[in-house]
């Protein structure tokens, strides 16, 4: 009679472990559906160097010394016009407690991305290491930093446009508009991993 009685409690017992599992289980799973994936836009470009040479100050041929103007022709006649970049992604959180959201941290742990120039696909980066993202409203700021030759992309251009290409992106004018970036965002949470469904594309003009 007491082994029956000692059943029936470590069965109740079972019973009602399962309960809470499943009910614990439901409750992440709804919070994990309910978060809202973070947002991205591309907010500038740094450090922008072509065969060493900062453009940062620089809108025009003019402006080039003519010991690094002598470096930019040797470069294009040897078919190498390496640059080396910044470029900034402002990563948004929509999870900050406001219309319904839970507030919640957010660390994007990868953003493998295809850098786009003029709508070309050119080479990829990544970030160095995760970095959290606060449910605060306030945009993070994220550097991904590129390496291309604009030669393997652009060298049937004609050596003054390809000048003029980079003097526009990584020069004195900023011209974002002529890049965008093909990106595939992980970001991990403390509910789970949100695994971006599709590939994204990174522009200047609005958050996405």
């Amino acid at each position: 009679m007491r082994k029956g009685i000692c059943v029936l409690v470590l069965a109740a017992l079972a019973g009602l472990l399962f309960m809470q599992s499943c009910e614990t289980l439901d409750q992440l799973t709804r919070a994990l559906m309910s978060l809202r994936r973070l947002q991205f836009k591309l907010d500038g470009i740094h450090d922008f160097g072509l065969l060493g040479i900062n453009l940062s100050g620089k809108s025009a041929l003019a402006d080039f010394s003519a010991a690094e103007g002598l470096k930019l022709v040797q470069g294009f006649r040897s078919k190498r016009l390496p640059v080396e970049l910044t470029l900034d992604i402002l990563v948004q959180n929509p999870n900050d407690g406001t219309d319904g959201s839970t507030k919640t941290v957010s660390t994007l742990t990868s953003l493998e991305s295809r850098f786009l120039i003029d709508g070309k696909p050119t080479v990829y980066g990544n970030i160095d290491k995760p970095i959290e993202v606060p449910g605060t409203g306030q945009a993070t700021t994220v550097p991904v930093r590129m390496s291309i030759d604009l030669y393997e992309f652009f060298g049937q251009q004609e050596y003054e446009e390809i000048i003029g290409l980079a003097l526009d992106i990584g020069g004195r004018r900023g011209d974002m508009t002529r890049i965008s970036l093909d990106a595939q965002p992980r970001v991990s949470t403390p509910y789970g991993e949100i695994v971006y469904p599709g590939r994204i594309t990174i522009i200047s003009k609005e958050f996405r």
